[in-house]
């Protein structure tokens, strides 16, 4: 790829950090324009790797290997905020392994002794857990190192950027109204923080189409405790009904957590789609516009293989 091409990239999330830093390495000059960096959006994330309600699978098995072979080389690193974790994926009826099982080694059906009371069926795994402040941090410094440049600024238009060679968008929510796409739609999600009481492994419960979610995530001295996901659902005001809700549900489950102190309330609106988007897009004034958003829940977990299908379809789009 030509090294003197001009890259901007929209948005200052997972995505657009984890593309800003895969277009750097490969040689490009890059800057990422963003109203947040990082975005809110990404800090409200749990995160564990998992490529959960997100299509077209053919794609996303493929984004998402190469995200899990990322994510174990920094867990090896150490220094990102990224580990590799165990822990028990439950619901109270049957339930298949989710097609996505495949990817993990070591993923197994759980004993009966070591599921939580009125639970029937769950399966034991090991996966990469991340503290999203933390690597979001390690994002921006490295996206520094490799010489981009931020730009932290509100976005009107991609009219704005013309005269560069290419903009990537990564904008998120914003990207309905960049790209004109109407099936972006907004997931509000709800997360609390607490001091970790002694939490070792991930708990994830499978609550169907319920929007109630019952989750534990540990990150040291703290534990990630979800949550809510509403769709359609655009209001990130505080409720402190919710907020109760997320501590009873886990507590009932983990009564360790009952009286943990709360560190954080953490809302904001996931960006989601019938289908992940990762494509070009030639624009009538000429301004090649690779789109990178629609990830819902699996922004983490798919970043380092959507950025770098971006930088293939941008080798394509500027040779």
């Amino acid at each position: 790829m030509p090294t003197n091409e001009r890259v901007v990239v929209l948005g200052g999330g997972v995505s657009g950090l984890t593309t800003g830093v895969v277009l750097l390495e490969a040689g490009l000059s890059v800057r990422l324009v963003a109203e947040e960096i990082p975005a809110r959006t990404s800090l409200v994330a749990g995160a564990i790797w998992g490529p959960h309600l997100v299509e077209p699978w053919a794609d996303v098995r493929e984004w998402g290997l190469a995200s899990l072979d990322a994510f174990r080389r920094l867990a090896e690193e150490g220094k990102a905020g990224v580990r590799m974790a165990c822990g028990i994926m439950a619901a109270r009826q049957p339930f298949e392994e989710p097609r996505w099982s495949e990817l993990l080694s070591g993923f197994r059906e759980a004993d009966a002794s070591e599921l939580p009371h009125g639970f029937l069926s769950g399966h034991r795994f090991t996966a990469p857990v991340v503290d999203m402040p933390v690597y979001l941090g390690h994002l921006r410094r490295r996206f520094r190192a490799l010489g981009g440049r931020l730009e932290q600024r509100v976005i009107c238009s991609l009219d704005e950027f013309a005269g560069v060679s290419a903009v990537v968008n990564c904008a998120g929510m914003g990207a309905a109204a960049l790209a004109g796409d109407l099936t972006l739609r907004p997931t509000c999600v709800r997360q609390l923080v607490v001091e970790n009481p002694g939490v070792t492994e991930f708990f994830s419960e499978l609550t169907g189409p319920s929007s109630a979610l019952v989750h534990f995530y540990p990150h040291g001295d703290t534990v990630v405790l979800g949550g809510s996901a509403i769709d359609d659902d655009g209001d990130v005001s505080g409720d402190a009904a919710a907020a109760h809700g997320i501590v009873e549900r886990c507590a009932a489950l983990e009564p360790r957590l009952a009286d943990a102190r709360v560190i954080a309330y953490r809302v904001d609106v996931r960006p989601t789609r019938f289908e992940v988007r990762v494509e070009s897009d030639r624009r009538e004034d000429g301004l090649l516009v690779i789109h990178n958003y629609g990830h819902g829940g699996a922004g983490v977990t798919l970043s380092w293989g959507c950025a770098r299908e971006v930088a293939q379809l941008l080798t394509e789009g500027l040779w």
